[in-house]
């Protein structure tokens, strides 16, 4: 029984020695054949890292996770005095505890499955820190921020992501010549990408994907989309398509990109997120007795949330340097302000129909735990403060927005993240810290990287 002393460990332990549960489990690793299974979390910057354990060991681990250091959630990266950010050599380990819902097994290897974890401090860790959740848990801590909206707001977020990707696949051209017909929703790139679509369907339905619909946009470019659902379950689902990429490109010898611009004068990889608002069964963005598209006044202020913190999430939604090579050079097609629009494609948020709004600041790298998180606050800000976002834009608007603009560089983005604390609460401030410090380190390692652009602009054929 638990009673009020128990830790939040102590209740995820409980939850996973129901008889009911963990024998679901074992029935299924048994009719599968089921040998080893990977215990995995997921970093901050969206990889995921773990450990195997024989299936046999099932029962120990459900019960007391497994132990290792934390570390790693910062991707065991050091400053310039060689510390690790993420915890010192003497911080102690960390529990990874399995969420048995989360078992799947892996569809190219039968012999293997694996679980989600969320991690702990250990039952030992020194006063009211034993047993309780670990801050910089980043899909742990989506749930909680998640929990924590639906019981001050009565409200679910569900989303439905659009992953694009890059595949270097032979015959297909990796780049578009000016003056010819362009690739977008081309059937004969489709075509030539048929193998490449059909495993990463196919081991998506095998995985849980309600796969639903796919094209291709830039060259060799892949955009393959499965069915929305609640926030925490998307971004299982998009960690699960990336490692089904990658597993394809080593099957059929291929190169898999996620990077947000991997080439110039092409389109980069965006990942929109398409997000919705629930109460129950009632999407309170939608107003039945409304005409055309629309938003209710709650959904305007959810909007306006969003709006408001759009350049200070922006770090998040489009992490790396060579994001903010997406952000200013896509004709169009990606956002350069703040603002919004009725199925405007240019605009940083779009009401492509009743009943959703797409975020198109999120490129390919973004870590979906931390996306959403951050949405959620902002969309909570929104709707306590009554945030109006303005009339959306349209081909006779002109001049600025009142939102500004969107951050150019991953300094500038940094800069802003720093300055909000909406965004902040949203990952929580040992996580919001942690970004920080490492994509600050990030920034200031490529300013001292000397580039292939430096030495045509610089070296001796520029001079």
């Amino acid at each position: 029984m638990i009673d009020s002393t128990d830790t939040e460990l102590d209740r995820h332990r409980e939850g996973n020695a129901d008889a009911a549960v963990l024998g679901d489990v074992k029935a299924r690793m048994a009719e599968a054949g089921v040998e080893y299974v990977y215990y995995q979390v997921v970093t901050l910057s969206g990889r995921v890292v773990g450990k195997v354990v024989p299936a046999a060991h099932l029962g120990r681990i459900v019960e007391n996770g497994i132990r290792a250091h934390p570390g790693f959630i910062g991707d065991l990266q050091v400053d310039r005095r060689g510390d690790i950010l993420s915890g010192d050599a003497e911080r102690g380990e960390v529990v990874m505890l399995p969420d048995p819902d989360t078992f799947g097994v892996l569809p190219w290897d039968t012999r293997t499955g694996f679980f989600f974890c969320r991690m702990y401090e250990p039952p030992h860790a020194p006063g009211e820190a034993a047993g309780r959740p670990v801050p910089l848990d980043v899909r742990g801590n989506l749930r909680r921020v998640h929990d924590g909206f639906h019981d001050r707001t009565g409200l679910r977020m569900r989303s439905g992501c659009e992953p694009e990707v890059t595949w270097s696949v032979p015959g297909v051209a990796t780049s578009h010549r000016p003056g010819t017909a362009h690739p977008l929703l081309h059937i004969e790139q489709m075509e030539r990408l048929r193998p490449v679509y059909q495993k990463v369907i196919g081991y998506g339905r095998a995985l849980g994907l309600d796969m639903s619909e796919g094209n291709c946009e830039g060259p060799g470019q892949l955009e393959l989309n499965w069915m929305f659902d609640l926030v925490e379950h998307t971004a299982d689902r998009l960690i699960l398509h990336r490692q089904i990429c990658r597993r394809v490109a080593r099957e059929l010898g291929v190169a898999v990109s996620f990077m947000p611009k991997p080439a110039n004068d092409e389109l980069g990889n965006g990942c929109h997120h398409n997000i919705s608002l629930w109460e129950g069964e009632r999407n309170i963005l939608v107003d039945p007795n409304a005409a055309g598209l629309h938003l209710t006044p709650r959904g305007r202020h959810a909007l306006g949330g969003i709006l408001a913190h759009t350049a200070a999430s922006t770090a998040v939604m489009a992490p790396t340097v060579n994001s903010y090579k997406r952000l200013c050079d896509e004709g169009g097609f990606a956002p350069v302000r703040v603002d919004w629009g009725l199925d405007n494609k240019t605009c940083a948020v779009r009401l492509p129909d009743n009943g959703r709004l797409e975020i198109k600041t999120p490129d390919a790298m973004v870590n979906p735990y931390l996306s959403h998180a951050v949405l959620i606050a902002a969309i909570e800000d929104g709707l306590k403060n009554g945030i109006d976002p303005g009339p959306p834009r349209d081909r006779e608007t002109t001049g600025p927005t009142p939102f500004g603009a969107l951050p150019t560089t991953l300094k500038e983005a940094l800069d802003r993240f720093a300055d909000d604390p909406v965004v902040a609460r949203g990952l929580g401030s040992e996580s919001a810290d942690l970004f920080l410090r490492l994509k600050t380190l990030e920034w200031e390692r490529f300013c001292c990287a000397v580039t292939d652009w430096e030495h045509a602009m610089y070296g001796e054929e520029g001079c």
